[in-house]
């Protein structure tokens, strides 16, 4: 039968050989997410863990000279320190992003895309778990950071991941490419 005599929604033999090629392609974008996201969590949560068994209340690491060096800082405020008073607009925040990829995830077709909104979404549960679970109390806790480079702010692996993550999203809506893997010339 012609394409253009083609009844829609009637399966075609190419339909139906297509049909299953694409449907894993959908599943194995969700896997790349979350096998990223899970990925950056662990990271996280282990150097975290490292950081506050063996580095808290002890003496800086000097990893390259005064230029880089391991240090544990609590933080209660958001990047660079700015807004303490803010924990819970952070931790609702953090949220609300989690809340937002997990939604985004089905409709994710984009290999690149996954690999972004992956490390987002690791990176904003590293910290939300820091802003739920430590000190001083439920969605006011302090996060760990302990990357301390000369002349910026201490970060943690998670902050790492969101901003590498952010930089990657740049990149693909530059280039075109949106999260269902289409491409347009805007």
């Amino acid at each position: 039968m012609a394409e253009a005599e083609r009844i829609i929604g009637t399966p075609d033999v190419d339909d139906e050989a297509a049909a299953p090629a694409e449907r894993p392609k959908g599943e194995r974008r969700i896997f790349a997410l979350f096998a990223v996201a899970a990925v950056a969590y662990v990271l996280d949560l282990a150097s975290k863990m490292l950081v506050v068994a063996k580095l808290e209340h002890h003496e800086p690491i000097r990893v390259i000279g005064d230029w880089l060096r391991f240090e544990a800082v609590r933080n209660p405020g958001a990047a660079f320190g700015f807004g303490e008073a803010f924990t819970i607009i952070f931790t609702i925040i953090a949220a609300v992003v989690i809340v937002v990829i997990a939604r985004l995830a089905r409709k994710l077709y984009s290999l690149p895309w996954a690999i972004a909104l992956g490390m987002l979404l690791g990176g904003a549960l590293g910290n939300l778990t820091d802003r739920i679970f430590r000190a001083p109390g439920v969605f006011e806790g302090a996060v760990v950071d302990f990357i301390a480079p000369k002349h910026f702010a201490v970060f943690n692996l998670a902050d790492s991941a969101i901003v590498c993550g952010g930089i990657l999203i740049v990149i693909l809506s530059f280039k075109g490419l949106d999260p269902d893997g289409t491409v347009h010339k805007d």
